[in-house]
């Protein structure tokens, strides 16, 4: 058995004597939590087991102001022992646990002022004006979670009214579907049947065009020929000698400002002289963009109005000419029975491509997780801001995320939908928006939204907790559980 000075035998017997007190009218040393008392209660022989087992000491050591046990259970009511703890009773408020290093050390922790019974100072007991401002704060917290959950279930009951007419709009479109499905196809033959002899008509009409037009031209260009080639036939011999071709400028390949003999011969195609038809059809197509008509020196005449008008009028003949004739009678039935059948299919088509669209959208909106009864599913195409010192941010749930600068300036993507990302015990109670706008020389921009009960749906604040991650707090009515039954009351521990 350990040695004990003087001091604290006295202080052992004063112990033992209010923990007689304490036992006889509540059964528990001082310090100890009714919950806790039976742990506390006198072996057969006597003894206290240390609540951790390392050791078995006498029940009068209990509270005696000297650790034995090294969890420090022996210890609840004083300080001795620094890891010991000292339960709060705070009858009328919440009980707690506090330090043992607290016990006794002139500052009151427990409302009930339990903590100090030392003499040193008196503490007021509190806790009955500590419990009712509780019970009102939860009262009116309780009050508030009762008011949002009565709008959660509105949001939810529409939530599932709405999911119910998506599923029975997708069962409408899916049959019309079918159906319309069908439609586009005899409609895609009628239209390939009518555009067969359609194509048919208008490349024999164009073909007919196309050989006119040729032949148009091909006379065109004999009788450009035919004035080229009197022109260069200055001596009037009806040919074309290497002297005429050297007096045309026009014909000096090496631009040193002299037509030679040998680039005539070129231009003649090796050959001293040429008569009309040979320059017609072997000569004319190769110098034809080369040769220029011999300048006159003499003014342009004096153009009568008369003259001028017929002259507009064959530049409109002209551009008549070369504008395809219409079609025939029977081309134009083929064509107007062909559009018709074009534009029956184009609307069944266009109507299809809209039910698919709307098929889509459904799709889309059925698989999205709004939450377990629905009620997130009002938040869908809502947008919400919140602006600081520097920025305005947006938080469009099951979308997006941004920040803009609060100056002005172009908005930054923080991150767009991506799933619910609160603990496996709360699932519902954190967004994530991830693959925002890239950080320079860091990661791709995120933003987790934390929501909270609210009686409006609100962006609160916008925070930065690591470097390109950033965390938004939103209140919203869908987050408020049903409050439980009554006032929470504030414990009395006897």
């Amino acid at each position: 058995m350990k040695m004990r000075t003087q001091h604290t035998f006295f202080i052992i017997l004063a112990q033992l004597f209010c923990s007689s007190i304490i036992n006889a009218t509540i059964g528990r040393p001082r310090g100890v939590s009714i919950s806790m008392a039976s742990l506390y209660q006198p072996a057969e022989d006597g003894t206290f087991t240390c609540l951790d087992g390392s050791s078995k000491i006498p029940y009068e050591y209990v509270n005696d102001d000297y650790c034995d046990c090294n969890d420090g259970t022996d210890e609840p009511g004083t300080s001795a022992c620094p890891n010991g703890k000292f339960h709060c009773t705070n009858a009328g408020y919440v009980p707690s646990n506090i330090l043992s290093s607290r016990v006794n050390d002139g500052v009151c922790d427990c409302c009930d002022g339990t903590d100090e019974d030392a003499g040193r100072i008196e503490c007021v007991n509190n806790c009955k004006d500590l419990g009712k401002k509780l019970r009102e704060e939860q009262d009116r917290t309780r009050k508030l979670q009762q008011e949002g959950f009565e709008k959660q279930k509105t949001f939810s009951e529409e939530g599932k009214r709405v999911h119910e007419e998506k599923i029975s709009r997708q069962a409408e479109l899916e049959k019309e579907r079918e159906t319309l499905e069908v439609t586009v196809k005899e409609l895609e033959t009628a239209k390939l049947e009518a555009e067969s002899p359609e194509t048919e008509a208008k490349d024999k009409h164009q073909k007919a065009w196309d050989e006119l037009k040729a032949e148009r031209q091909a006379k065109k260009e004999v009788e450009a020929a035919s004035v080229a080639f009197k022109e260069l036939d200055t001596n009037g011999d009806n040919s074309i000698e290497l002297l005429e071709i050297i007096a045309h400028i026009e014909f000096d390949i090496d631009s040193n400002g002299v037509v030679s003999e040998e680039e005539a011969k070129e231009h003649l195609e090796d050959k001293e002289r040429v008569d009309y038809d040979t320059f017609v059809k072997d000569i004319w197509p190769h110098v034809k963009d080369i040769y220029k008509k011999p300048s006159t020196e003499e003014p342009p005449p004096e153009v009568d109005p008369s003259t001028e008008a017929r002259g507009e009028e064959a530049q409109t003949e002209q551009k008549d000419e070369e504008s395809m004739p219409e079609y025939d009678e029977e081309t134009k039935k083929l064509i107007e029975a062909a559009d018709e059948a074009r534009k029956n299919y184009d609307e069944a088509n266009s109507k299809l491509k809209e039910l698919d669209n709307e098929l889509s959208s459904i799709k889309s909106y059925l698989e999205q997780d709004y939450g377990p009864n629905r009620e997130y599913a009002i938040l869908q195409d809502q947008c919400f801001e919140y602006t600081d010192r520097e920025y305005t941010y947006k938080y469009c749930p099951f979308s997006k995320g941004s920040q803009r600068p609060k100056s002005g300036g172009h908005e930054t993507s923080l991150g767009n939908w991506g799933n619910w990302a609160g603990p496996e015990n709360d699932k519902y109670s954190v967004q994530l928006y991830e693959k925002g706008q890239n950080c320079w020389n860091g990661p791709d921009r995120s933003v987790k939204v934390h929501l909270k009960c609210g009686l409006e749906h609100r962006l609160l604040s916008s925070s930065e907790p690591s470097r390109c991650e950033y965390a938004f707090e939103f209140e919203t009515p869908c987050r408020c559980s049903q409050p439980a039954g009554g006032t929470t009351q504030a414990h009395d521990e006897l």
